[in-house]
């Protein structure tokens, strides 16, 4: 999670220390590095467990800060929104039975998790994106009351001087402006830690690129925002553009996003790495500084870097460098991010091995990466395993070859011998991979989850359908089979209770509209030859303006000499509307006392759906 006590870097004073701080950090970095201080053997992983928190009706519950004290464990800290929690596995030796070790103290620790949030009516969910999450999850009343989250949020607003836009296009489309950093909760990942060698630190680092798209490709798992079918591996983009301080402008815009993949392959020592990372990346937060690292160095001691450490905590690389202290002897680590949670912790930990694995097992004659395959095409690979995952092909060692040959005739080899060399337990090796090697041959997370929604949506409205979705996950995930064995959703896992039911559950979403200024006899003929009764109007604004009936259409028709007038002359204006939450059975006494069959739905003045009498 970071530094808790953190404060904006606005005043000149505080970025004057910082500054000074920052500068410190990288010297005693080179200091450590040129004498050989940072810890090589024995190579340690390590695991960070993201997830979510549901309430009884599968939308997400706001009790992360009751339920991570009632837990009272050190291994739990806080995320950025009240429905998401996170579990630091203790960093173990890469050898022998590591991996089992560390699947058996990962679900020891959720079922910590699970009994306290029993307590409160919440369920745990390891997912992507939770497929239930809304707008009205996003804004700040669901955001984690802790002072570093806020001051984060409130230093990127400053930077971009405008809301942040969304806008992510895939089978669907999802576009919308938004005032907060909510968004960036919405993603839950399982993060892997490796241990390296700083010593061999550039082409360790661009082969932990080079595997990247790959990987990713078999491990999708969020396939679902907002009900919306977007990339195989959603949370890439929604990431990207959830914590993005770069607005748009009319002149092309070079500047790197904070997270990123990157621009080329890296030379030089983890030092240039960071170096490099503070001339592209404006600081963000600061916090206070008792003595500075080379002080701590001559003392005796291992500084903390403490201030490059809040600089990398705020740039989100998908494969990040990470500088730590083991038993008083500092260490370097790759952190991976792009791995989502779920959808079952053998998933997880078989995703974890794969990647550890190749890691490993790096064939002589791809030494030196950088110099055999082109950067761009190694990004490329990357976004395309986020758009399509399994479906994804791969320009790989010279050749464009499918996800599916490359992993099974190239990668899964390399992990069995990377694990062995290692001396991982082939028991262990043989069982987790196997898992990947199944998953190829039938669903990821992420394809099993697009198939469960589309038949759902056969027979249920989308609110239904997803709730159905995420619960099924949750029977699946308890039952601890890996997703490439689940079964689709019957469609009884769930029923929403009729006196839970509210308009959002069965309004429509997607509304034919028109504006004021429209053709009226145009208007007309579009709602009978759609067979819609009812029109909503939209002003100059594209505010509600008005309502256009199916009772209209059939007046006007007896009489077209009126069809010439204007939608605002003949629509309906003084309009009875309804907002997302209220009760159905309080819409349908509302459309009863005042007999009519519609009802707008509206946020402020913005239409957002029509919920009618067929609907109820």
């Amino acid at each position: 999670m970071g530094e808790l006590n953190v404060k904006k870097l606005t005043k000149n004073e505080d970025k004057v220390g910082y500054i000074d701080q920052l500068l410190t950090d990288i010297e005693a970095l080179e200091y450590m590095l040129k004498n050989k201080m940072f810890k090589k053997t024995p190579i340690r992983i390590g695991a960070e467990q993201e997830f979510c928190l549901v309430n009884e009706k599968w939308e997400p519950t706001n009790k992360a800060d009751k339920i991570l004290e009632d837990i009272n464990d050190p291994h739990f800290t806080s995320e950025l929104t009240l429905y998401n929690l996170e579990i630091n596995l203790d960093p173990i030796v890469l050898n022998d039975r590591c991996f089992f070790e560390l699947h058996n103290q990962l679900r020891e620790l959720l079922g910590k998790a699970v009994s306290s949030a029993d307590k409160f009516g919440t369920k745990v969910i390891l997912t992507g994106i939770l497929p239930t999450v809304d707008t009205n999850f996003l804004d700040t009343s669901y955001m984690t009351p802790l002072k570093r989250y806020h001051v984060l949020n409130e230093a990127i607003k400053d930077i971009r001087k405008e809301d942040i836009e969304l806008h992510i296009k895939g089978v669907d489309e999802v576009n919308l402006h938004h005032k907060t950093i909510l968004y960036e909760g919405c993603n839950t990942s399982f993060q892997a830690h490796l241990q390296i060698d700083p010593d061999d630190f550039a082409d360790t680092y661009n082969w932990a690129q080079a595997i990247s798209g790959p990987i990713l490709s078999v491990c999708a798992n969020s396939p679902l925002l907002l009900g919306q079918e977007l990339w195989e591996e959603t949370r890439i983009a929604l990431f990207t553009q959830s914590v993005d301080t770069r607005a748009s402008t009319f002149i092309l815009n070079e500047k790197e996003s904070r997270v990123g993949f990157g621009n080329d392959w890296i030379q030089g020592s983890v030092v240039d790495f960071y170096q490099d990372a503070v001339i592209r990346f404006r600081s963000l937060l600061t916090t206070d500084f008792e003595t500075d690292s080379m002080t701590l160095l001559k003392d005796g001691k291992v500084p903390k870097l403490r201030a490059l450490a809040l600089h990398n905590g705020t740039i989100y690389k998908w494969n990040r460098v990470c500088y730590g202290i083991t038993d008083n002897v500092p260490h370097l680590r790759i952190e991976n991010r792009y791995m989502p949670s779920g959808p079952t912790t053998t998933d997880e930990i078989a995703n974890m091995m794969l990647w550890v694995g190749v890691m490993m097992g790096k064939p002589k004659e791809f030494d030196e990466i950088h110099t055999k395959m082109n950067f761009k095409d190694i990004k490329g690979n990357f976004f395309n395993a986020a758009r399509y995952g399994m479906a994804a092909q791969f320009y790989w060692d010279g050749q464009l070859i499918s996800s599916h040959e490359l992993l099974l005739d190239h990668l899964l080899p390399m992990a069995f011998r990377g694990l062995y060399r290692m001396g991982v337990s082939p028991r262990d090796a043989e069982r987790y991979l196997s898992v990947i090697e199944n998953r190829i041959h039938s669903n990821n997370g992420s394809r099993w989850m697009i198939k469960a929604f589309r038949k759902l949506q056969e027979n249920y409205k989308i609110p239904d359908a997803l709730k159905i979705l995420v619960a099924t996950m949750h029977q699946r995930q308890e039952k601890h089979y890996s997703v490439d064995i689940w079964q689709l959703p019957r469609g009884d896992e769930y029923k929403i209770p009729d006196e839970d039911l509210t308009v959002k559950d069965r309004m429509n979403r997607k509304t034919i509209t028109a504006q004021e200024n429209d053709s009226a006899e145009l208007v007309l003929k579009m709602m009978l030859w759609k067979n819609i009764h009812h029109a909503p109007i939209l002003d100059n604004n594209l505010d509600l303006s008005g309502l256009l009936t199916w009772t209209d259409v059939e007046n006007y028709l007896k009489d077209p000499g009126k069809l010439k007038e204007s939608i605002a002359s003949i629509m309906t204006k003084d309009l009875i509307t309804t907002s997302r939450d209220t009760p159905l059975k309080e819409a349908a006494a509302i459309m009863k006392k005042n007999k009519i069959n519609c009802l707008p739905v509206v946020e402020g003045k913005k239409l957002i759906g029509i919920i009618t009498s067929n609907d109820l």
